[in-house]
């Protein structure tokens, strides 16, 4: 009786940590069902990566966008119709990329395995695959077994996504109401230091940050400089300029080096060193090793918020509609 006992604490503490880490998220989830669909997405998002050096950066921001509402159920794919906008139409948005390779994997895998790997997944996967490709192997496990919403909201996007304004308070608000820390807010940030941003979404800071027509005086005033010759004025909502200046195309820690140097592009980059937590963090992913370590851990923790497992969701046949 003893024993029996025993072992059914066990197996009620390893479904509750199962629980916490994702629900019903595993590794190999399609080991019997469709065992060649990591390789098929990793070949797919290498091949394209290799013509396309902008993918892993819109890749890391769809990943992030689709989890920051209604959790990792790749409701950032789906289309708007006509009685609904969804949540690609969302102002954070509009200036997501990658979604054709996201189908072209899709594509492939229904040939392969009609109905079997969810959207939900395919994301996750590419998002892994495609900042890891510069290094040739795997920054981070990507623990399988999502499914796909049905539900895609303008207004959600709107109001869910962490806005690049944000003061530090409303970051940790918003990570905190995801079931992500400080810590996690401070390493994700640290996916800018790859990719672009748009003027529309810092200009403030360099013309008009107080409404009295004044440059935000945390911004360095050199590279304040630099960026007012890329976006020339509050109108600018089609420029594009490097997040990580010299080094936007590799996946490293330099954010954090610049982030000292008070050359983070957006207010939400800027305001980690407003908090004394924050800024000590800040410090100790200055050291590369730590920093990959601790991005693969904080990857991981965004993969598995709010996911759909078991009979929840569906499997979409094509990614951006429903069945």
């Amino acid at each position: 009786m003893k024993g029996s006992l025993s072992f059914f604490l066990i197996s009620l503490v390893a479904l509750l940590l199962g629980a916490c880490r994702g629900g019903g998220l595993g590794k190999n989830f399609y080991k019997e069902t469709c065992p060649e669909a990591e390789d098929i997405v990793q070949k797919i998002i290498w091949k394209n990566v290799a013509l396309n050096s902008t993918l892993p950066a819109k890749f890391l921001r769809m990943h992030f966008h689709d989890c920051f509402v209604r959790g990792c159920d790749a409701s950032v794919l789906i289309d708007s119709t006509a009685s609904n906008s969804a949540e690609k139409d969302s102002i954070p948005n509009q200036t997501v990329g990658g979604f054709d390779v996201i189908e072209e994997v899709k594509t492939e895998l229904e040939k392969k395995c009609p109905g079997i790997v969810s959207c939900a997944d395919i994301v996750a996967l590419a998002t892994r695959d495609s900042v890891s490709f510069q290094f040739e192997k795997p920054l981070w496990e990507v623990l399988t077994g999502r499914r796909d919403g049905r539900i895609s909201l303008v207004s959600e996007a709107n109001s869910q996504i962490p806005a690049p304004s944000f003061n530090f308070s409303r970051l940790k608000q918003s990570f905190a109401s995801k079931g992500l820390t400080v810590h996690d807010l401070v390493v994700l940030s640290g996916g800018h230091t790859i990719g672009v941003g748009h003027c529309n979404f810092f200009s403030r800071r360099l013309y008009n940050f107080t409404g009295k027509g004044d440059a935000d005086p945390s911004l360095d005033s050199t590279y304040a400089a630099f960026l007012r010759t890329k976006c020339r004025s509050l109108a600018d909502n089609t420029t594009i300029v490097e997040m990580d200046p010299g080094s936007g195309m590799d996946f490293d820690n330099n954010y954090y080096k610049i982030l000292r140097q008070n050359k983070g592009m957006f207010q939400s980059d800027a305001a980690l060193l407003t908090d004394n937590g924050a800024s000590n963090i800040v410090d100790e992913l200055l050291d590369p090793a730590k920093f990959f370590t601790e991005f693969a851990q904080s990857m991981e923790r965004l993969g598995a918020v709010g996911v759909l497992t078991g009979t929840s969701g569906e499997i979409r046949k094509k990614c951006n509609v429903v069945n």
